[in-house]
């Protein structure tokens, strides 16, 4: 059988295939095997699967999809890809599409009075975002329904943190100012200005990154002053953390209560700024820090457990992949590198990402799936990775300044800020 190309293909030596996919109709192709020219490449490969599709749909809308020979995503043409994999073309060759992982939409940008310094979608309900002028905002849409106002200075980190029972949103932020912070509000109910309801104070220089534990009993921050504190988020005394509770009248009549904490306990061993801290598991955090170090810490001992080192001062980490295990990193060179702890006997990464031309901000993997993990850099732009190629899946350029923080939201949307004092949101990423 002879496949419908697009006339723009030159004529080449053709190979036999057969196109797969574990999508669901419409979006499943006949079985049978083809004939197509050898020259295509991805795009060639979607515009011959979009035919397919369509015979006998008068209302067929062509859709972008990304294929995998092997396992291994295809980008380049088919006779290049057979050639760099020795691949024989003398055999029917089977070829899965999957959905194309780019976004198709881009909402109109949430401009803020600074830059925009940190970024959280860890909640579906809702993004928050921190800036340079010292406040936390909550975002719905393109509406600002809550501020977050006490920091006296930057914040550096933002994110939810998820209490058992808890009826409010509670929210952690960390700050140029040497704070940690924690908030609660009703997300339903807006209210504008929030206040804190607790002052976290221990460290001695900026705290640039805040993690809550998975149960959020607790928090940690890491900082410049090179160690990572430890936090409880409770709102009463009793387990004896309190230095001091601050009243306040509101509205010259009812009295606001504002708690101050101290750390619980701290974890020593980075020589310079810590620069990005995350924890996955009850007992394990992980940070990263501008001594070109990566450490795993056992909250109970508070020893490191391992350490890698890469050569570069660090600014961005994240835990996920292949049974969560695996840590991506990013920092100081245009280099995402992403290590398997698993693999004994050696600290060399084993993926390394290398599309960026200026510094990594951040790293991010996504909550569902095993391959796929977002970086912002310096250069402007977003890119969108999966483990199964060296290229981006998509790059992703709202922003016309510094990308200096990024997220993934709801499973199909990636949030980001910069230096153009913007929020964007990229929506209708097809990961699953």
């Amino acid at each position: 059988m002879e496949a419908m190309v697009p006339e723009e293909e030159v004529e080449t030596r053709r190979v036999q295939v057969r196109f797969t996919t574990k999508l669901k109709a419409p979006l499943k192709a006949p079985t049978t095997s083809i004939a197509i020219p050898s020259n295509l490449t991805r795009l060639g490969l979607s515009s011959v699967v979009n035919n397919l599709l369509k015979a006998g749909k008068s209302d067929w809308e062509p859709q972008p999809f990304d294929f995998l020979i092997d396992g291994e995503l295809v980008r380049m043409s088919l006779e290049q890809f057979l050639l760099a994999k020795g691949i024989s073309a003398e055999r029917v060759l089977e070829i899965e599409y999957i959905k194309a992982v780019a976004p198709r939409k881009h909402e109109e940008p949430s401009l803020h009075d600074d830059w925009v310094s940190a970024v959280s979608g860890s909640n579906p309900g809702f993004v928050l975002t921190g800036c340079y002028d010292g406040f936390g905002r909550v975002w719905k849409g393109r509406s600002c329904t809550h501020i977050l106002e006490g920091h006296g200075d930057a914040i550096t980190s933002i994110s939810t943190i998820n209490k058992k029972g808890a009826e409010s949103t509670h929210v952690a932020t960390a700050s140029k100012d040497r704070t940690v912070r924690l908030w609660k509000f009703d997300a339903e109910e807006p209210m504008n200005k929030v206040r804190a309801f607790k002052i976290l104070r221990g460290h001695s220089s900026s705290v640039q990154s805040v993690a809550p534990q998975p149960s959020g009993e607790m928090v940690c921050s890491g900082s410049w002053d090179s160690t990572i504190n430890l936090w409880r988020t409770n709102e009463s005394d009793t387990d004896g953390d309190l230095v001091s509770v601050k009243k306040r009248k509101v509205n010259s009549q009812a009295e606001e209560s504002q708690l101050e904490g101290e750390a619980v306990s701290s974890l020593v061993g980075h020589t310079q700024c810590v620069s990005s801290v995350v924890w996955p598991e009850e007992r394990t955090i992980y940070s990263a820090s501008w001594d070109h170090s990566i450490k795993s810490w056992d909250v109970e001992t508070g020893r490191d457990v391992l350490s890698l080192f890469c050569g570069k001062a660090l600014n961005g980490l994240d835990v996920g992949g292949d049974s969560s295990a695996l840590i991506a990193a990013g920092g100081s060179d245009p280099v995402l590198r992403i290590w398997d702890p698993r693999k004994s006997g050696s600290s060399a990464p084993v993926f390394q990402f290398a599309s960026h031309s200026s510094w990594i901000t951040a790293c991010k993997w996504h909550d569902s799936s095993r391959q796929h993990l977002l970086s912002s850099s310096y250069d402007g732009k977003v890119m969108l990775w999966d483990l199964r190629t060296a290229w981006p899946l998509s790059v992703i350029e709202s922003h016309k300044d510094k990308v200096l923080c990024a997220d993934w939201w709801r499973g199909d949307s990636v949030v980001s800020g910069g230096a153009d004092s913007n929020l964007c949101i990229s929506s209708e990423v097809s990961i699953l």
